[in-house]
């Protein structure tokens, strides 16, 4: 079954190519759609364009519908393009001629893009709230290992005394930059686009306010061409946020990465959560921080993929934006998968304690034996070039007493002020 059937056979391969994976991806907006769809009887009863009992009958067979998908009973099968013609065929069999009034003042294209806004703020909270949860673990682990000491690396080189107290929050306060731009994504998509229709409105005397307050939408997208028109725009501003969030993941796991290596040797994980190898026994490997790391660099590239497929596409409806439907689906359920297993591992982590009188440690303290002699009346390119003497003729022995005070330094971390900064978003 079509929607826009007009009784003329279609070729098998054009109707294979344009459909795509639309039965499968559709699945994860069938509540959204029966929800819109319910929200749409609603109004249309109340403009008297159908009556009570139409809207009885219509909500009836919605809510049977709806049961079918929570139960995982409902299915779409190929004699249908997608969740809209199914839905309007199955309530056609249980409404009879009364289920043909469902899409009277609407079209695909708004009943499609309601059911999107409906998923993605949905699942935006879902991942706000995912994000605090790691928020939270990470902040326990910097208080858990605030004193414990942690070489700073610039270029790859040994450089400054930090601290995993210091590493922990610093991926922690990162995501609260996150969440602003998901919460500001959140926004843009918390707009009804339905009433639309194919973009240019209906003649029907339609009750857009309503369907905005039953759907529980912020506001209206009230004009109806800038409603068709935030079809790829959403996509692109919820593909900018996620991706924000996307790269402090991936960068926090190469970190991970990094320093589970024998050369680095910081950190461990319990053997259940490293895989081995095939023909070398001590080997360790994080494959769940290198599959993370993968997935959020995949995850990034979703921006540039929206904004090719829709950056000069004319006003008006295109099938271009078939496109755009999967792959942001995909990259939601993903990043649900992936905020959990990251939380879940990283509560798991071993932090080791690092000898650092080790000998490759040896000028880890050196910016701060330049400060000492700063305090006491050096000048700060005299005491550098003292210290670089010292290096240069095998003289210098590190002072490794020196404590850092200031705001947001290894020994006064802040993490009240950065948790403040979480409860602000």
């Amino acid at each position: 079954m079509k929607l826009w059937d007009k009784g003329i056979k279609m070729d098998k391969k054009i109707e294979n190519f344009t459909i795509g994976n639309d039965r499968e991806i559709d699945m994860f907006i069938a509540p959204y759609d029966i929800q819109a769809s319910i929200a749409h009887a609603k109004m249309l009863a109340k403009t008297d364009i159908i009556s009570e009992r139409e809207q009885f009958k219509l909500l009836e067979g919605l809510k049977n519908l709806s049961d079918q998908i929570e139960n995982g009973t409902f299915c779409i099968d190929n004699t249908f393009e997608d969740i809209h013609s199914k839905i309007e065929h199955e309530l056609i069999k249980y409404c009879g001629e009364i289920g043909k009034k469902i899409h009277t003042a609407r079209s695909r294209n708004d009943q499609v893009l309601v059911a999107l806004h409906l998923y993605y703020k949905d699942n935006f909270k879902i991942i706000i709230q995912k994000t605090k949860i790691l928020f939270e673990t990470l902040l326990t682990l910097s208080k858990d290992h605030e004193n414990q000491l942690l070489p700073g690396y610039t270029h790859l080189q040994i450089a400054m005394p930090s601290s995993f107290g210091l590493w922990f929050s610093a991926y922690a306060e990162l995501l609260v930059d996150d969440l602003h731009l998901i919460k500001a994504a959140l926004k843009i998509v918390d707009q009804n686009p339905l009433g639309s229709a194919a973009g240019y409105g209906s003649s029907f005397p339609i009750d857009r306010e309503f369907t905005t307050k039953e759907l529980n939408f912020h506001t209206l997208k009230y004009n109806v061409v800038a409603a068709q028109l935030s079809r790829g725009k959403s996509e692109r501003t919820a593909a900018m946020a996620l991706g924000s969030l996307a790269n402090t993941l991936a960068r926090f796991s190469m970190d991970i990465c990094l320093y589970i290596s024998q050369n680095f040797n910081f950190i461990s994980f319990p053997d259940e959560l490293t895989t081995g190898s095939s023909i070398m026994p001590h080997k360790k490997n994080p494959d769940v921080f290198e599959l993370i790391r993968a997935k959020c660099n995949k995850i990034q590239a979703l921006y540039s993929e929206t904004l090719l497929l829709t950056n000069n596409l004319p006003s008006g409806y295109h099938r271009d934006y078939q496109l755009l439907k999967e792959n942001m689906i995909r990259t939601f359920e993903d990043f649900k998968d992936i905020l959990d297993i990251f939380n879940f591992s990283i509560k798991k982590i071993i932090v080791k304690d690092i000898d650092l009188n080790d000998e490759k440690y040896k000028y880890l303290f050196t910016v701060d034996n330049i400060n000492n002699l700063v305090e006491q009346g050096m000048s700060f390119r005299e005491a550098y070039r003292k210290i670089g003497n010292e290096i240069s003729e095998g003289s210098y022995i590190p002072d490794t007493s020196k404590k850092h005070i200031h705001t947001g330094s290894i020994h006064n971390l802040s993490l009240d002020q950065i948790h403040r900064k979480l409860n602000d978003v």
